[in-house]
């Protein structure tokens, strides 16, 4: 079952419960999900569902973030959209997982001590083993402690 199928089937579910919040945030996930497909005029392979509900999540945060102070309605809604969303966002990798990639990186490079040269090279070959699964930014910030 595609993400766009469970979320329809939430959304459903939602709308009996008159659970008009949890609805209207499945809404514009779904709502994201089939103009992708639209415009790709196919449907989304795994990989795309993904990649778009971790980018209406980081869309969400920084609408939070950038919400007036006071105005707590705001970033009440943005919480609890993105709890909505990340029940289909796909499962992060934590630090241990990362630093085993790297690692793994680093063999296949044959780098034993890595420098700012390396930098480069290392995040070319790391960074497509864990786009999708891992923040960009933690993966950077784990790199650099490698790096001497």
């Amino acid at each position: 079952m595609s993400k766009i199928q469970q979320i329809q089937k939430a959304m459903m579910e939602a709308l009996k419960n008159h659970d008009m919040e949890r609805k209207d945030a499945l809404s514009l996930l779904l709502t994201a999900l089939k103009a992708k497909a639209k415009d790709k005029r196919a449907d989304l392979t795994e990989q795309e569902e993904d990649a778009i509900i971790l980018k209406e999540i980081k869309q969400t945060r920084e609408t939070m973030d950038s919400a007036p102070a006071g105005r707590e309605d705001i970033v009440g809604q943005c919480r609890l959209r993105i709890s909505v969303m990340e029940e289909y966002a796909p499962k992060g990798m934590d630090e241990s997982e990362i630093r085993k990639v790297i690692e793994g990186v680093l063999a296949e490079l044959n780098i034993t001590q890595p420098t700012g040269k390396d930098k480069g090279a290392i995040m070319k070959h790391l960074m497509p083993k864990v786009k999708g699964k891992a923040d960009g930014g933690l993966v950077n910030k784990i790199v650099g402690e490698y790096i001497q």
